[in-house]
């Protein structure tokens, strides 16, 4: 894995070398300003155990940017960087991706790439836009809330891809590593639904009730090695004309969840997460339909006996229609984790179900309006110990005004 690491960090440094060398650079960006009617339970963000990113009961106006800079360096070489700034971060400006392709030019159906850096695993059919944003929306579902998150793969892709006339299949392999303690906030928190990704150089707060042997907040760089061993993923992408997409994926972490590495005092330790993934996108009747569920387990040994697996799964499905310079979207979402343990101590469920309702108006190319409305009803066990019920009804409520350049 420690080669995997260096070679991965040595094409992110050719990336930025090849820009002042590339016969084609371009960048896309876009500065957002929020208004919110937020949630009344604390955000995550915050310290609580709030499904959505703004919470506290108390109004917000947040700005926020974000840029994808490409630079095609020659026909096969293609590299690609995004960055975003964002209120509430531990760093001025965050990488969210950064990565270089190799793709050789291909005149028959087949052709192959090589792509090394760091990257999203291939798993939303709804975040495709600038800075992994949303475009039929603001608020991702809790799935690709998740990957956006805590999953981040550093590592190097090996893709191969059939063109033909009616349909595209393109199917990759992954080796990476740097994201052991992915799944340590989706076990902590639970399921969430926002549009905070993390980058490189931030931070992720875990709920104040498990900073249990140190004052909160309690905070952790997600995308860390503890244990040098290669994870991996597996992905097939089919898209037809006559049956849409179709998107699987298998995703391994390989580590131990017995290591840890020293942060400010704490460990942070590795989680052994393993998940499906599969997603669909078609359009119908003049509408686009797109549904994606998952079905995981993340697992950690702190030390001694104690064994903690939590098992989750997630699933949506949404419409949107594209009518002029209007975009209705409507989504409906399930959720779930359980937690088995051995040892001491108990665990922690919770299950609920979302509902978000979206417009978005472009009343110029440069330009988008976009209004939110979210409901999310939730259990989780854990909550009477911050001091709610177990239950909860939240709303939230976004005005976006985004102009793109």
């Amino acid at each position: 894995m420690a080669r995997v690491s260096r070679l991965s960090a040595s094409m992110v440094l050719m990336l930025t070398a090849g820009l002042a060398q590339a016969t084609d650079i371009g960048a896309q960006g876009y500065i957002d300003l929020r208004l919110v009617d937020t949630a009344r339970e604390p955000s995550w963000i915050e310290g609580g155990l709030g499904k959505l990113r703004w919470g506290d009961g108390a109004d917000s106006v947040a700005p926020s940017a974000a840029v994808n800079i490409h630079a095609q360096l020659a026909p096969e070489w293609l590299a690609n960087a995004s960055l975003q700034a964002q209120p509430d971060s531990h760093a001025a400006i965050e990488t969210l991706e950064a990565w270089l392709r190799y793709r050789p030019v291909s005149t028959s159906p087949w052709r192959w790439s090589l792509r090394a850096g760091a990257f999203f695993p291939p798993i939303s059919l709804e975040n495709d836009g600038v800075g992994w944003s949303m475009p039929a929306g603001i608020t991702p579902s809790a799935i690709n809330s998740w990957v956006g998150e805590e999953l981040r793969s550093t590592g190097i892709e090996w893709r191969i891809e059939h063109r033909a006339l009616r349909r595209t299949i393109s199917a990759g392999l992954t080796v990476f590593g740097g994201n052991d303690p992915a799944g340590e906030i989706l076990a902590a928190r639970g399921w969430s639904l926002s549009d905070r990704y993390q980058g490189f150089g931030g931070r992720l707060r875990e709920p104040d009730i498990t900073a249990r042997n140190a004052p909160p907040p309690r905070d952790f760089d997600p995308f860390v090695e503890n244990d040098h061993a290669a994870g991996w993923h597996a992905d097939i992408d089919i898209d037809s004309r006559s049956q849409g997409r179709w998107r699987a994926m298998y995703y391994d972490n390989r580590t131990d969840p017995t290591t840890f590495r020293e942060h400010d005092g704490e460990h942070v330790y590795s989680w052994h997460t393993r998940f499906w993934s599969l997603g669909h996108q078609r359009e119908i009747g003049g509408m686009t339909l797109t549904a994606q569920a998952m079905l995981g387990d993340t697992t950690f040994k702190p030390g001694g006996r104690f064994t903690s697996t939590t098992d989750f799964w997630s699933g949506f499905v949404s419409l949107a229609r594209s009518r002029g310079d209007w975009r209705p979207m409507l989504r409906f979402e399930q959720f779930a984790t359980r937690e088995h343990s051995d040892g001491s101590g108990g665990t922690t469920n919770e299950h609920g179900n979302a509902v978000t309702a979206a417009l978005v108006w472009r009343p110029a190319p440069r330009w988008r309006i976009s209004a939110e409305w979210l409901r999310v009803d939730s259990s989780r066990t854990s909550r009477p110990e911050a001091g709610f019920p177990e239950d909860v009804i939240d709303h939230q409520t976004q005005l976006s005004l985004r102009w793109f350049f």
